[in-house]
């Protein structure tokens, strides 16, 4: 873990803001395997491996494209649809949620809210699956509510703001790359969570940490 420093030693949160895929639920394994077969049954051979290091943190819109540069042609318009089915039925009856993430979020005393780049359908059926929906469904935000993904800050800044809560006392915990750039450019204190990526990945956050069960002391 790398320690907060001294300027965040007097921050005070009034809010934060979660990462879903990989922060609260354990999906991400799940979701780059499917993601990888389908886009290599598309005619873009993708590995494991190149799902995870192209597309962490990224939304279907910024997938579709990236492919359709690769394969020189348009997907189907059904792929989005294709991706979640077979997501949804992947993870159904076996998601859980992140080791440690439920202790953490009952000795957790700031509002939350989630703020994920994936879809509202998503973001609900993971955390029903994973027992988490309760914690969540009055502050959800999508994908689907910004013109614009990670990294650029709009996600984190309208949650922010439908929360009332100005961007320098909101808290962000991440996963990707591409959330904790988002999150700088928000204005925004940045918790790296290290707990599958690897930490040199998220050299950019404020803090890093590795295990869910350190949070609520670092946000204090």
């Amino acid at each position: 873990m790398r320690a907060a420093n001294a300027s965040l030693g007097s921050a005070r949160f009034d809010l934060i803001i979660f990462d879903n895929d990989g922060v609260l639920v354990d999906s991400e394994p799940h979701a780059n395997l499917v993601l990888a077969e389908l886009l290599t049954e598309l005619g873009v051979a993708t590995t494991y491996e190149e799902s995870v290091a192209e597309f962490l943190g990224t939304s279907l819109p910024y997938v579709r494209s990236f492919a359709e540069r690769r394969l020189g042609a348009p997907l189907p318009e059904i792929f989005e649809r294709l991706y979640h089915d077979r997501l949804f039925e992947r993870l159904r009856g076996r998601l859980e949620a992140v080791d440690g993430v439920a202790s953490a979020l009952r000795r957790i005393r700031q509002p939350r809210c989630v703020a994920s780049s994936g879809s509202r359908e998503r973001i609900e059926f993971t955390l029903r699956e994973a027992g988490l929906w309760e914690e969540f469904r009055h502050a959800v935000f999508s994908g689907d509510d910004v013109p614009r993904g990670k990294p650029a800050p709009d996600l984190f800044l309208y949650a922010a703001s439908s929360m009332g809560v100005p961007p320098a006392r909101c808290a962000v915990i991440e996963d990707s790359p591409l959330g904790i750039q988002a999150a700088a450019a928000a204005g925004m204190t940045s918790f790296g969570y290290a707990g599958a990526t690897a930490k040199e990945r998220l050299a950019m956050a404020s803090v890093l940490f590795e295990r869910m069960e350190e949070l609520p002391f670092l946000l204090r």
